[in-house]
């Protein structure tokens, strides 16, 4: 079982830092509609190698999935308010793109507080 898991100092450290990760992404996303989302995608990447053999590994690449995946949908969304037809949808595709994030930070930062992988 997840909860009995016992976390070693390695782990506990990963998991801390990738909780933060969370909190950082949330915040950008919430704050800035994720424009500052890449500070801490770059420590996803830099962390992401210590944490190989743990369950925390996934979170990384969950937070790292979550940001291009944001990042595409944005995209779509910025190309479509240059268009006239689909300047009524592009505020469609943003409000999808911020509820699907926010569902995939709040889903892997509860996983992670079980200490279960995503």
């Amino acid at each position: 079982m997840a909860q009995d898991l016992v976390l070693d100092n390695r782990t506990d450290s990963a998991k801390s830092w990738a909780q933060w990760l969370y909190v950082a992404h949330g915040l950008s996303v919430l704050f800035t509609l994720g424009a500052l989302s890449f500070i801490p995608l770059i420590f996803n990447y830099v962390k992401r190698p210590e944490t190989d053999g743990t369950f925390v590994h996934s979170h990384h690449g969950w937070q790292i999935r979550s940001f291009w995946w944001y990042m595409v949908w944005m995209a779509v969304g910025w190309i479509l308010v240059f268009t006239i037809v689909g300047l009524l949808f592009a505020w469609i595709v943003f409000a999808g793109a911020w509820l699907w994030k926010a569902y995939r930070l709040i889903r892997g930062f509860i996983a992670l507080n079980n200490n279960e992988p995503i």
